[in-house]
């Protein structure tokens, strides 16, 4: 499996972005998909994933203002980021699960909340 991660990028406090990637290869084992992300001196933090029946799950610190969506189709996930906040920086790191596969990681993307 291969994770195509995008869209990370600086934003200004209170803004938004949009993560998205996009699985390839081996996928139809895939299960859940999801995004982690790590700060320096800091363990990987689970922001956010979904399963494929569309079951979400959120870190507390980004309830109410991440939203993560999948298209099985496309074999894809979007994390929606809004009302973003400086601790929300961090490099973000896709992330798919399935029984059968094991883990898979993409490469980080940068995102950068600016005060």
């Amino acid at each position: 499996v291969q994770l195509q991660a995008s869209g990370g990028g600086l934003v200004q406090a209170g803004g938004s972005l949009r993560l998205s990637c996009a699985a390839s290869g081996t996928i139809s084992g895939i299960g859940v998909m999801g995004w982690y992300r790590q700060t320096p001196g800091k363990q990987s933090e689970l922001v956010a994933s979904i399963t494929k029946s569309g079951r979400s799950n959120y870190a507390d610190s980004v309830k109410g203002r991440f939203s993560i969506s999948r298209d099985n189709a496309k074999n894809a996930i979007h994390l929606q980021m809004n009302n973003m906040k400086t601790e929300d920086t961090a490099v973000y790191y896709c992330h798919v699960w399935g029984l059968d596969i094991g883990d898979f990681w993409g490469q980080g993307t940068l995102v950068t909340v600016s005060s």
